[in-house]
């Protein structure tokens, strides 16, 4: 839910930012980890391994009520940051929105599609979500087109090169429950 900026608390305390959050989530097919507990880094991080900026992509719940990717969304981690309101921390992302492309996965390819959400101007759609609302990192694979890509083509760029992606459920056993089963 929106809400307008008059409308949100005056915040007075330091800001602070992180480059990584930590996803823990129960993966009962996934024999290998304790109980099916399973964690995993998103990350976000404006110099990664000294080759430029890293911004990983998430899953995150907006409708408890629908199943798998129904009730989901893919973003983008731009900025990870907590803030203390009223004796209480609020972890918070920075993100940018993707657009599931219909309302069922890809005839050909059994995957999700997705793109970018732009909004007039042609600039990304953008929100602060808080972190409560992740899932887990999801991996995209380009939607390659007929042309070539250059030969000098830095994949670190693919999320801003790329015009859709496919949601990959054979990341491992847990991503395949989620979006293969609908």
């Amino acid at each position: 839910m929106d809400v307008a900026l008059d409308d949100c608390p005056h915040i007075k305390s330091p800001i602070s930012v992180f480059h990584s959050a930590m996803a823990t989530f129960y993966s009962p097919s996934d024999e290998c980890s304790v109980r099916g507990m399973c964690r995993e880094r998103i990350r976000s991080s404006p110099m990664w391994r000294n080759k430029g900026p890293r911004h990983d992509c998430a899953l995150v719940v907006e409708d408890d009520d629908k199943q798998g990717m129904l009730g989901m969304n893919v973003v983008r981690v731009k900025l990870f940051f907590s803030f203390e309101y009223n004796g209480q921390v609020y972890p918070c992302a920075l993100v940018e929105w993707f657009s599931k492309v219909g309302q069922t996965k890809d005839n050909v390819t059994g995957m999700w599609r997705v793109r970018p959400d732009m909004l007039a101007g042609g600039r990304r759609n953008m929100d602060v979500v808080h972190l409560d609302s992740f899932l887990r990192a999801v991996h995209l694979v380009p939607a390659f087109g007929k042309s070539f890509i250059p030969l000098n083509f830095d994949p670190s760029y693919s999320l801003d090169a790329f015009a859709g992606f496919f949601v990959n459920q054979y990341t491992d056993h847990h991503m395949h429950e989620i979006l293969y089963y609908q």
